[in-house]
């Protein structure tokens, strides 16, 4: 498989794990049809009749994996235009599934949540104790080329550092720049979703342009999504998902992102997507590079067909509470609430529907 086109399968899997039925995908991309058995060779008149052989069927991809799995879903802040920008972990999402593989669980850490990063000798990063987001940029540093940050080398202390914290073995995981969300949306004609409150852009005005910084911030008049039901095209869907200077700050936007990821992977089950190989096209076309995979060493493929027998229906969108915390006066970032933690240790021990039974605020409302 070509290295374009596991980008693009990565996109569709990121989104689809997101909403079940990842196994359509993987069907129509992945050419693993299981091994037929060789048709019996036609005897001549008067020949023994060839004794009737058969051939076991290979094992579908990912027939080992039975659970528990993690995949991790990143957003990066990746400008382009700038010469040695490190990428910054924008959004941070975990799709935990038990074992069974019947049910799936998502939840987003927040960008400024204070962790513990570990020492990473690739980028010469002596560890220690700060924001999330900066783990992807501190482990994206490559010694002695500072003008070519490694997108993906980021993604391996990020995961390292949100394994530590959360006592969970990161599978495989997916990093998407902006411009490849923005791309994904308009490839798949726009995206409907409810927009659950009022949101004011600060970056973007109601023509989609850029806003103008000056006089110490951004100029000029804004964007503004309504409450209720909304299309969205790229731009849109993207710069909803990143407000969070509005009511609920950093998790009132993990919570649009993770219903904006649902919504997705929504209109891709909808559209017939995976199972149109011109619809698939077009789709690694948009993405190009702007999305990197990361397996740990299997396959895309067996993720996607382990994942294939999960009902729509069984992923729950979770959001865990947190609050800020500073040093003499000043913010030094976010920490989880007693529920989110707890949340955590129920997920590691099994024990997640009796948590969330109890704590039914957790749920995000789709």
């Amino acid at each position: 498989m070509t290295r374009r086109r596991l980008l693009g399968l990565a996109a569709l899997v990121a989104a689809l794990l997101v909403a079940g039925g990842t196994v359509v995908t993987t069907r129509l991309v992945g050419n693993h049809a299981p091994t037929r058995a060789a048709a019996p060779a036609t005897s001549s008149p008067g020949s023994p009749t060839p004794a009737p052989t058969s051939a076991s069927p290979t094992p579908p991809p990912g027939a080992d994996l039975t659970g528990p799995l993690n995949l991790m879903l990143v957003g990066v802040d990746t400008r382009v235009s700038i010469p040695g920008w490190e990428p910054h972990a924008d959004a941070v999402l975990v799709l935990h599934v038990p074992a069974g593989l019947d049910r799936a669980y998502l939840f987003s850490l927040p960008r400024d949540l204070v962790v513990d990063i570990p020492a990473f000798p690739k980028a010469r990063y002596p560890g220690g104790k700060t924001k999330l987001t900066h783990a992807m940029s501190y482990g994206s540093r490559v010694p002695g080329d500072k003008a070519h940050p490694s997108t993906a080398q980021g993604y391996e202390l990020l995961r390292a550092t949100v394994s530590r914290y959360t006592g969970l073995r990161i599978d495989a995981g997916a990093v998407i720049t902006f411009g490849g969300f923005d791309k994904l949306v308009d490839t798949l004609g726009g995206v409907d979703l409810y927009v659950d409150q009022k949101v004011e852009s600060r970056h973007r005005r109601p023509d989609g342009k850029m806003r103008p910084l000056g006089g110490g911030g951004y100029t000029g008049p804004q964007m503004v999504y309504q409450k209720g039901d909304r299309h969205l095209v790229g731009w849109q869907a993207l710069d909803y998902a990143r407000q969070r200077y509005t009511a609920g700050g950093d998790y009132t936007r993990q919570r649009h992102q993770q219903q904006l990821i649902r919504a997705l992977a929504g209109k891709l089950l909808g559209q017939g997507a995976p199972r149109d190989p011109q619809r698939v096209e077009q789709v690694v076309a948009a993405l190009g590079r702007t999305l990197v995979y990361v397996g740990g060493g299997r396959k895309l493929v067996d993720f996607a067909y382990a994942l294939g027998g999960m009902p729509a229906g069984r992923i729950t969108l979770v959001g865990l509470p947190g609050s800020g915390v500073g040093s003499g006066g000043a913010y030094r970032g976010e920490q989880l609430q007693k529920a989110g933690r707890d949340f955590l240790t129920a997920l590691r021990g099994g024990k997640v529907d009796a948590y969330l039974a109890a704590h039914p605020s957790l749920r995000v409302k789709t």
